[in-house]
């Protein structure tokens, strides 16, 4: 089941490297991200529309490609669990970018969890942003 991954090495090495280089990433992006979400972000049943509609050529290019590199993050955070890396991390990542149906419930019951809500809620307060409500 296994015999790939000898004449494959360079495969983890690569994942390897890219392992502390998502958690770089993930470490500059997510403080962004969690600072610029409006306060009522979880306070809706559906998730409500952020981003001003453009043109369909243009939605639909960066949905795919949106999916395609959450895919890939998903796949790579998966081999990351079996080799030293940020595997449960990557994936995460892959999921927050990718777009599926039962998605913002999964976000809301993540966020009411007190251990996510309070570091959230003490980072934006460190930018001078309200706390998030739920």
């Amino acid at each position: 089941m296994f015999d790939w991954i000898p004449e494959n090495g360079n495969f983890f090495y690569i994942l390897a490297a890219l392992s502390p280089l998502s958690l770089i990433i993930i470490a500059a992006i997510a403080p962004l991200v969690i600072v610029r979400m409006p306060e009522n972000y979880f306070t809706h049943r559906h998730r409500q529309k952020v981003v001003k509609p453009h043109h369909p050529v243009y939605r639909y290019s960066l949905l795919i490609f949106k999916n395609t590199l959450g895919s890939l993050f998903v796949v790579a955070g998966f081999l990351m669990v079996f080799i030293p890396g940020q595997g449960l991390l990557t994936m995460l990542i892959g999921l927050i970018l990718m777009d599926f149906p039962g998605k913002y419930r999964i976000e809301r019951w993540l966020v009411s969890n007190t251990g996510v809500l309070k570091p959230l809620n003490w980072l934006r307060e460190k930018k001078g942003k309200p706390p998030l409500h739920l």
